[in-house]
């Protein structure tokens, strides 16, 4: 029996302000994980151990930091004569050209060219999230079911679910849905993968956009979801596995803490299901006489010379002797001075943090700019931000 024809459209165009200086010069989706990888290289590694093939990445803010990393899809297994990667930027010259104000604008935007690909399913996902998820099965469950929609859901903090999309289900089937609820009914909240059948979601949405006029639509759950659920047409599909939305420097950062775990609750070098990045092209790592290095991940092309624990170190980044990181992620290229101390930070590409310097503290997460030079015994607080917003 021939496999159903599954096309994934990868939302990749948020500007990502919540990462605050992390997405000053680059794509949300582009932004670093794990010391090698980007956050994209989830969906997209996703797609590869599902055997799809037909994946369309939309972009829009910084696209050149996000088209650099997709190159021509090869990690992924998407460089394909037929098929394989497409990336979608905004574009002019028909009604549907123009800058997309939300994420179902994304989608009615891109509307006649999906109708033209007439998939069975069509997955639609975003890029900023640390999972593992076959997505063929979903939609293989979801073509079965007879629903319109099929919201993937996973259980947050109750403090957090404000920021979620949040549903009410009976069995499989959502009987509620609240986009970014003041007041949430449940800890049930999606994770931003849905699977729609194709062609009535389309003419809903076309519906949606002419009853919007001038404003246009926003993002799916501002109208898209809620219609499909109260027509009866959406269902569930409950996630057990590791989520972890990165979309601000608090779970950024608590994202790179749980994979340095003992026993993390997400195996990024798991052979039966592996991470799939842009190579690159550095040495192995090296550590120095007198480092020490406990509970981190360190990159090829890195040198550490002082002491390390618990944290993430990308590659090209140095620790001199002398100097101290802990509970930390560094981004590619950071050096950190004889001397310094960094503790409960995150310190973007080329951060160079100078002799005897304190980054970080007992608190909340400090993060560092982009390539900011930080003098010789400067300080940077607790939850500070360098430099700080305009």
């Amino acid at each position: 029996m021939a496999l159903s024809r599954i096309l994934v459209l990868v939302l990749a165009g948020g500007a990502g302000g919540r990462l605050e200086l992390l997405t000053e010069h680059r794509a949300k989706p582009a932004v670093p994980f794990g010391g090698v990888y980007r956050l994209v290289d989830f969906p997209l590694s996703n797609c590869q151990h599902s055997g799809i093939a037909d994946v369309w990445v939309a972009v829009q803010f910084h696209p050149t930091s996000l088209s650099e990393h997709l190159a021509n899809g090869r990690p992924w297994d998407l460089d394909r004569t037929t098929g394989g990667l497409m990336t979608l930027p905004p574009f002019r010259g028909t009604d549907r050209g123009g800058w997309a104000t939300g994420t179902a604008d994304v989608l009615w935007r891109q509307a006649d060219l999906v109708r033209g690909f007439d998939p069975d399913a069509l997955v639609v996902v975003s890029a900023d999230a640390v999972y593992q998820l076959d997505y063929r099965a979903v939609a293989e469950e979801h073509l079965g079911s007879g629903a319109e929609v099929t919201m993937v859901t996973t259980e947050v903090a109750a403090d957090d679910a404000s920021r979620y999309g949040i549903v009410q289900t009976d069995g499989e089937r959502v009987t509620d849905y609240a986009y970014k609820p003041d007041e949430p009914a449940t800890t049930t909240a999606t994770n931003e993968v849905f699977v729609f059948t194709p062609r009535p979601t389309l003419d809903r949405l076309e519906a949606l956009a002419a009853d919007a006029g001038e404003e246009g639509l926003a993002d799916l759950g501002d109208g898209l979801l809620p219609a499909q659920t109260a027509d009866g047409l959406a269902r569930a599909h409950r996630f057990e596995g590791y989520w972890r939305d990165v979309g601000t420097v608090p779970a950024y950062w608590q994202a790179h803490m749980d994979v340095l775990a003992p026993d993390p609750p997400i195996d990024l070098d798991d052979p039966a299901w592996p991470v799939h990045t842009r190579g690159g092209r550095h040495s192995a790592a090296r550590l120095l006489p007198g480092a020490s290095v406990e509970g981190s991940l360190v990159s090829g092309g890195t040198r550490v010379g002082g002491t390390v624990h618990r944290s993430v170190l990308s590659p090209g980044v140095v620790v001199e002797a002398g100097a101290t990181v802990t509970d930390s992620v560094l981004l590619p290229g950071v050096r950190v001075r004889a001397g310094a101390r960094v503790h409960r930070a995150v310190l973007d590409d080329g951060v160079d943090v100078g002799r005897d310097a304190t980054v970080g503290g007992d608190g909340d997460v400090a993060l560092v700019g982009r390539r900011a030079a930080l003098e010789a015994g400067a300080v940077v607080a607790a939850g500070a931000r360098h430099p700080e917003p305009e």
